[in-house]
């Protein structure tokens, strides 16, 4: 098996992929699942309080378990707050809109591990095959997608 050069190459970005995940810069971003639950309630809900999302069963959760969620997501730059009406409680929503939520979040990721591939085309084929398990028809809007980046790219002259 150490003869094959495709297997060398996986062993390669797969040990490029481990230093990924222990570079302080991918646990900086990193979120975890109440987080990434709570920013997708607030983003279908566009603002909630902790109340609200409570009393409406969006999350299983004390109330202080979400409260302080929402105070460190509110501190990483993720959500914008405001006094709720009565000024005991905050409204919490997106502090920008979804893709730039998105771009802020998996942007970073996404360029070193492209730049830490040694065969950058790897991590784009994962991509593709977990967005095909995930739900083939995003298959299409991806394709969609690439299809307007090189029309993008096109009229700004760049191949």
């Amino acid at each position: 098996m150490s003869g094959n050069p495709t297997w060398k190459k996986e062993c390669k970005l797969l040990d490029h992929m481990v230093r990924w995940l222990d570079n302080p810069l991918f646990r900086r971003h990193q979120l975890g699942p109440l987080e990434l639950h709570l920013l997708g309630v607030v983003c279908r809900r566009s603002n909630a309080t902790v109340r609200e999302l409570l009393e409406e069963d969006e999350v299983d959760a004390a109330y202080t378990t979400v409260m302080t969620t929402l105070d460190r997501l509110f501190k990483k730059g993720l959500l914008d707050r405001a006094p709720d009406g009565r000024g005991h409680a905050f409204r919490y929503r997106l502090k920008n809109t979804q893709q730039d939520l998105y771009r802020t979040v998996l942007g970073p990721d996404l360029k070193q591990l492209l730049a830490s591939a040694a065969d950058p085309s790897l991590p784009v084929s994962f991509l593709v095959d977990t967005v095909a398990e995930h739900d083939a028809a995003l298959l299409d809007e991806l394709t969609r997608a690439v299809n307007r980046k090189q029309r993008e790219l096109r009229r700004k002259g760049k191949p």
